[in-house]
């Protein structure tokens, strides 16, 4: 398993997400909500429900687990992957890639023939070859995939596994098969209504439980 960031942030059970992505991951980054949870950042970046959800996270999580964010990079490779939360070019900033031109843009600031990104939590893939650009703005349907072609570098966005925002509630990751050379995005149906609930129960703003049924 590999994640790209924002384990924790807006869930009720931040704690369990890290002691997973400890046990399986062979590659992690960190996201902006990490580095908010940590401390890191100024938290005027985030909006007050954001905000309100990071500290309440970061009160939630113990030694260990502060520990165990605190070493997660901001880039990593693992193959022929780059892995970064936002952006390749300038992490820190935490730049959203949502144009053709956003992602386009940055493929000089990976070296790699895939760099994988989160952030924007809505699906998508760019490429450069020698035939031009490309540009799938939605991976989504029983179609979302990206074929690795030979010369042909690629910038994909596997969506997001805890709050999708693009109109489709399910769950969504990416599987990454190197001997196919494809990347798949998937969906996956899980309780939305036992999610929002323990985001209530746990004092978490009410905007954070209502979002996931919409996908939104």
């Amino acid at each position: 398993m590999v994640c790209l960031g924002d384990v924790v942030g807006y869930g009720a059970d931040p704690a369990a997400c890290i002691d997973m992505l400890a046990e399986r991951t062979v590659g992690a980054v960190a996201g902006n909500h990490e580095h908010g949870a940590l401390g890191l950042m100024d938290l005027e970046w985030f909006n007050p429900v954001a905000r309100a959800a990071v500290l309440w996270t970061r009160d939630m999580l113990d030694a260990d687990h502060h520990a165990y964010l605190a070493q997660l990079p901001l880039r990593a490779e693992l193959d022929e992957a780059t892995l970064v939360h936002a952006s390749p070019r300038n992490p820190e900033e935490w730049d959203y890639l949502l144009s053709a031109d956003d992602g386009l843009e940055v493929f000089a600031d990976f070296d790699t023939r895939i760099c994988f990104v989160g952030h924007s939590h809505h699906p998508g893939a760019w490429s450069l070859g020698s035939s031009g650009p490309d540009w799938a703005r939605h991976l989504a349907g029983p179609r979302a995939q990206v074929r690795i072609e030979d010369g042909r570098r690629y910038l994909i966005n596997v969506g997001s596994v805890g709050q999708p925002r693009d109109r489709d509630a399910r769950a969504a990751y990416g599987l990454w098969d190197r001997d196919a050379r494809t990347v798949t995005v998937r969906r996956v149906a899980y309780d939305l209504s036992e999610a929002a609930r323990k985001i209530l129960a746990a004092g978490l703003p009410r905007p954070l439980a209502e979002r996931l049924a919409h996908g939104a």
